[in-house]
């Protein structure tokens, strides 16, 4: 589940296997814009992501506050693959 909270920071719930997660993240406007090209909203594009991380790491590994951004550094692959699915 993705709840915005204010133009650029965003709740992340993760409920699988009996627990849940909750995350921060942030999303820059020109970051939004340089991965979507404005294709579909911001909490999509969040939901896309953490399906993306959720694919390489259990919901426990992800950093509870973040930057959007910050995936790129830990999966190089993350812009291209989100990208694609534009």
């Amino acid at each position: 589940m993705v709840e915005r909270k204010n133009r650029d920071r965003f709740l992340v719930v993760v409920e699988e296997g009996g627990s849940r997660t909750e995350h921060t993240v942030t999303l820059d406007e020109d970051y939004y814009a340089r991965l979507t090209d404005g294709k579909f909203s911001k909490e999509e594009l969040i939901e896309r992501s953490f399906k993306f991380l959720l694919a390489r790491e259990p919901k426990e590994s992800i950093l509870r506050s973040f930057n959007l951004k910050v995936i790129r550094r830990y999966f190089p692959e993350y812009e291209e693959t989100i990208r694609s699915t534009r």
